[in-house]
């Protein structure tokens, strides 16, 4: 149970100001709001979500803890970093009303995000199915709040972003500090 609630606030917050929060805010706003695109963004992140954990619980399987311990470090500074360089990038500015298009493009900025980094963290080291429940529970929030608040979330992009980096900050620090301890260096 704790590795869902663990999950769920983590990816509440690395959600925050993420590609697919923005994204879903930025059609929003052009488009209108469409439960359709709210729907395909929760469910294409729960699938990589998903994918997260079954990638997690695969290891798992075949290493001993101080290794899973080394990988959730790893895990962890990769969505230190991921949400430390990567942004949001730019609005399209006659987007297509395609869901279709819409789902390859969540999907393909979800795989990689901070958020599925996290879960594979906590899929290693608490039970993967509450991690990914968790993860999804949390990364559906944070597109939620993006689809129903498109236009103030737009209006703080630049605050968001801000945010977005001191969560990377954090994310980095625990598992370099994660992984250190593993090694024994700290």
């Amino acid at each position: 149970m704790n590795g869902l609630l663990y999950a769920f606030i983590a990816c509440f917050l690395a959600g925050c100001g993420a590609r697919d929060q923005v994204l879903v805010a930025a059609l929003t706003d052009r488009l209108g709001p469409r439960f359709s695109l709210l729907a395909i963004a929760c469910i294409t992140g729960g699938l990589t979500c998903a994918l997260a954990a079954y990638f997690a619980q695969d290891l798992a399987g075949v290493m001993n803890h101080r290794a899973r311990l080394l990988l959730a470090s790893f895990a962890l500074a990769a969505a230190g970093v991921e949400s430390l360089l990567v942004s949001p990038g730019r609005r399209a500015k006659e987007p297509t009303r395609s869901l279709f298009a819409a789902l390859l493009v969540l999907a393909i900025s979800q795989i990689v995000d901070a958020a599925r980094f996290i879960v594979l963290a906590i899929a290693l080291l608490h039970a993967p199915l509450l991690a990914a429940l968790g993860g999804t529970l949390g990364g559906g929030a944070a597109i939620t709040i993006g689809w129903f608040g498109a236009g103030p979330l737009l209006a703080a992009e630049r605050h968001l972003r801000l945010a977005r980096r001191l969560a990377g900050a954090i994310l980095l620090l625990s598992g370099v500090t994660l992984g250190w301890t593993t090694l024994g260096v700290l």
